[in-house]
């Protein structure tokens, strides 16, 4: 089943990946320094992966192909993982079109500061 899926990082901050139904990352986030504008960006993705033109078709120097989806004002809301052809990008565009809007959250922030904080505790004792 496809999900969001909400990390929390070491430095703190929030990142969000969209998965496919086999658990392979189709689009990832930038950046967010609180997880509720994580949370309003996977709303962005839901809204603009219903618009084509917001997608952004890509091929990297080594040809390579990924897109990246902008939302209204231009900015980029996430970047997908390389596709070995334009056949599998746009597969990945439209899965990300049809499945996005109704798919799972599922936050995993809390079990990355549980890891980290038992890591540290391990180490230190």
């Amino acid at each position: 089943m496809e999900k969001f899926v909400i990390n929390k990082k070491t430095n703190g901050e929030f990142q969000f990946d969209f998965i496919d139904n086999k658990g392979k990352v189709i689009l990832s986030s930038g950046v967010y320094t609180r997880k509720l504008m994580c949370f309003k960006g996977i709303e962005s993705v839901r809204r603009n992966s219903q618009d084509n033109v917001k997608f952004f078709r890509k091929t990297s120097r080594n040809n390579e192909t990924y897109f990246n989806l902008k939302a209204f004002n231009g900015k980029i809301i996430g970047v997908s993982k390389m596709f070995k052809d334009r056949f599998s990008r746009d597969k990945g565009i439209e899965a990300l079109k049809k499945k996005a809007p109704n798919a799972s959250i599922e936050d995993r922030s809390k079990q990355s500061f549980k890891l980290i904080c038992t890591s540290s505790y391990n180490m230190a004792g």
